[in-house]
């Protein structure tokens, strides 16, 4: 029973950060396109402040129960240590679009709105990626 209850939370964990992942790019697509409204602007910093914060509180509770999954549970396999790379591509996705939303408090310019959509979708390949090696255990 606690294993389910602990796999539950960590899950519940991971999908609150994943909606960061989705949304922080998006929120730079529109920082980019806001010009030089200034109340827009501090709008959408203030909501990209909140969400990053928010996605690293989220992130380390995902990270503990993930880590209480694997050590007293027993959670073992490859396919484990190819999960692990993937989600450490997610975290460093989600850093660079922190220090990108940072920059633009610092008054430095983001990337061009084409490469900041490109940014914005590839967290779902790399989930649909994640998906698969939990549900498969292909290894």
């Amino acid at each position: 029973m606690a294993y389910l209850w602990t796999k539950t939370a960590h899950l519940v964990f991971v999908m609150a950060w994943m909606g960061g992942v989705f949304y922080l790019p998006r929120i730079l697509v529109n920082l980019a396109e806001a010009g030089d409204e200034p109340a827009v602007r501090a709008r959408l910093l203030l909501m990209g402040r909140r969400l990053y914060r928010f996605g690293h509180i989220m992130f380390g509770f995902a990270v503990v129960l993930g880590l209480t999954l694997w050590l007293h549970f027993g959670i073992r396999g490859e396919w484990l240590h190819a999960k692990l790379l993937l989600v450490a591509i997610l975290l460093a996705h989600y850093i660079v679009a922190g220090r990108w939303l940072k920059g633009v408090e610092k008054g430095r310019a983001l990337p061009s709105t084409r490469t900041l959509r490109w940014f914005n979708e590839l967290p779902v390949v790399v989930l649909v990626m994640v998906v698969y090696l939990v549900l498969a255990k292909p290894f």
